[in-house]
């Protein structure tokens, strides 16, 4: 267990060094134990267990308002494919890297407090075995549209999901092999962000990606030095792929050991997409007082760059810290260094895949939180956010080359009906 971060067998953090997120967190819960849990609150589906009682298992388990929560696998409805979720205790902590950490940029800076309200978060990185699921999905809308089942039209259109275009040459997305168990790569944002709202409507449930202050705070797992497991670069070879042990290659999900709020692969192996746009000049300068994750996203006002979190397995350690930050490339490269979609030959080029090396180790991890934003707030997690990606999806669905489709839980049975699935 990391010295700056202790949980009880009950899930409630016991020990930290910072009497503020101490305070913090003995308040939330002492107040949570007899509460009954909000309407906002995710507590009538997997993952949450009502009342006083310490849940059966290993955990971890999260108290929150009327019960806990609990580690669980959510299958893909109309599918064999499981994934499992992990719980994490909201809290405080210090986002960015202090000055003299060895690799730190400006970017990473000033440093500031957040505070983090309980989520989900994925074990390890979403792999092509969930992945491709989705990618499935084109060719059915395709079908879909075709027979008029489910058409769409101005009053649903916004509830629409687009499936990313069939790959123009898959040998350029499969280099590190299409294994179910490896991470799934190359996918823009806008794709992440898609499937995100493919499985919330199939699952009923609200899935979206991290917003980088949870991502960090996940991966330190209550640490405060470079790596979740500590301040030495010779021991992230037991945690993490990188580029002195990955042979240039991505590997399969969860083979090296979780860090310690039981999450695989936080550092390494594929770069996460979270949610924020990278800023040039580092963090805003934060007010005194502790920042609330939710005010803490910079929301994406350009088509990039865009933040990637943990490194990939071709980075150097220093490039998989906690607090490293890496910003998409969408468009505007030089020969030196190419946009990430340089040898897409359409036009326009695809607004759900990359084409060049570095997004070869660009992936993504899902969250769910324990709070729920409106359903209209919901949204804005999942569609596109700026003109130029609008209009590229709206181009490439009207040439044919993408397609998009009414999703909710009853999808997989109607489909069935109607002899599109077995």
């Amino acid at each position: 267990m990391l010295p700056f971060l202790s949980l009880s067998s009950r899930g409630i953090l016991v020990r930290m060094p910072r009497p503020l997120q101490l305070a913090c967190w003995l308040a939330v819960a002492t107040a949570a134990i007899h509460a009954i849990p909000p309407a906002w609150a995710e507590s009538d589906g997997p993952g949450f267990e009502a009342g006083d009682s310490t849940p059966a298992g290993d955990g971890p388990f999260v108290r929150v308002p009327g019960g806990w929560m609990t580690p669980y696998e959510e299958s893909i409805p109309g599918t064999d494919v499981v994934f499992r979720m992990i719980p994490v205790p909201g809290g405080l902590f210090r986002m960015g890297s202090p000055e003299g950490e060895d690799g730190r940029t400006a970017d990473e800076g000033p440093c500031f407090e957040v505070k983090v309200e309980p989520f989900w978060i994925g074990q390890h990185e979403v792999t092509w075995r969930e992945y491709k699921r989705y990618m499935a999905a084109c060719d059915l809308f395709i079908a879909m549209q075709a027979a008029q089942i489910r058409p769409i039209n101005p009053d649903n259109e916004a509830d629409a999901v687009t499936a990313p275009s069939n790959l123009y040459d898959p040998t350029m997305t499969f280099v590190n092999g299409e294994e179910p168990d490896l991470p799934a790569v190359t996918m823009t944002q806008f794709a992440a962000r898609q499937y995100t709202k493919w499985l919330s409507g199939l699952t009923g449930r609200f899935y979206r990606l991290p917003a980088e202050s949870e991502w960090e705070y996940a991966c330190r797992g209550g640490s405060e030095t470079p790596w979740g497991c500590g301040d030495d670069a010779e021991s992230l070879g037991d945690y993490a792929w990188f580029t002195d042990n990955a042979d240039d290659t991505t590997h399969p999900v969860g083979e090296k050991q979780p860090n310690a709020f039981g999450l695989h692969d936080m550092h390494g192996n594929a770069a996460e997409w979270v949610v924020d746009e990278l800023v040039a000049g580092g963090y805003a300068t934060p007010p005194a007082a502790p920042v609330a994750a939710a005010d803490a996203i910079q929301w994406p006002a350009r088509l990039y760059p865009r933040v990637l979190r943990g490194g990939a397995y071709y980075d150097e350690a220093t490039e998989c810290r906690s607090a490293s930050r890496r910003g998409s490339r969408d468009a505007g490269g030089t020969a030196k260094d190419p946009d990430w979609k340089d040898v897409d030959p359409n036009y326009p080029k695809s607004p759900w895949w990359y084409t060049e090396e570095p997004a070869l180790g660009v992936g993504m991890r899902l969250v769910r939180p324990f709070s729920l934003p409106a359903p209209a707030d919901r949204r804005r997690w999942w569609d596109a956010d700026v003109d130029s990606i609008r209009n590229d999806v709206a181009s490439r669905l009207e040439e044919g080359r993408g397609s998009r489709g009414i999703v909710d839980p009853q999808l997989p049975a109607d489909l069935k009906q109607e002899g599109f699935i077995e």
